[in-house]
């Protein structure tokens, strides 16, 4: 229990809901308290509130108090009608650090492939396949998955771009990865 000194800021009032008590049969109920601070979180906002109480005094008196405590906005607070919450102290969640791994890499591609479809005169139908960010990449082709642009890319009409990188992911699926080693084969 905290009394109004320990804090230079000035309070604002807001209402608490009091959470409902089935064995007593206390239905919930809000009382007006008293706003310090709030606090965002990576969960939501926290609100530090100050509740009406009493405590004992040394000399067997009893004396008006407050009960401070943090509770979850907007679950159990509500404003007051006509109070201005703008002056209350706001610590804000700082920016998550920029990912390391995002820095050298960049921003991550979307998953999935897809087939420009070329015909050059008669015969079987052509292909090539690209990353769906591919300058080259039909647009509104129907995005593949990685079972279906390995089927589309076992036919021999198909080509896979060299320009987005599709070759380069794809190829080793097809062929397997037995091929590569950490020392030159003797």
């Amino acid at each position: 229990m905290t009394t109004p000194s320990d804090d230079v800021a000035e309070p604002v009032p807001v209402r608490v809901v009091l959470p409902a008590d089935p064995v007593l049969g206390h239905p919930e109920q809000e009382v007006v308290a008293r706003l310090w601070r709030r606090r965002q979180t990576e969960t939501g906002w926290l609100y530090l509130v100050g509740l009406p109480s009493y405590r004992d005094r040394e000399d067997g008196g009893v004396e008006a108090a407050e009960y401070r405590g943090w509770v979850r906005a907007p679950d159990h607070v509500r404003p007051v009608d006509g109070v201005d919450y703008d002056q209350v102290a706001t610590e804000h969640l700082p920016p998550a650090p920029k990912s390391v791994v995002r820095e050298v890499l960049g921003e991550r591609r979307p998953s999935g492939w897809v087939l420009a479809k070329v015909r050059e005169g008669r015969g079987p139908a052509r292909g090539v396949l690209h990353a769906p960010d591919c300058e080259e990449a039909p647009q509104g082709a129907p995005l593949l998955g990685l079972e279906q642009a390995l089927n589309v890319a076992e036919n021999p009409g198909t080509r896979l771009c060299t320009l987005c990188g599709c070759a380069q992911e794809l190829t080793p699926m097809m062929s397997g990865f037995d091929h590569i080693t950490d020392s030159p084969s003797s």
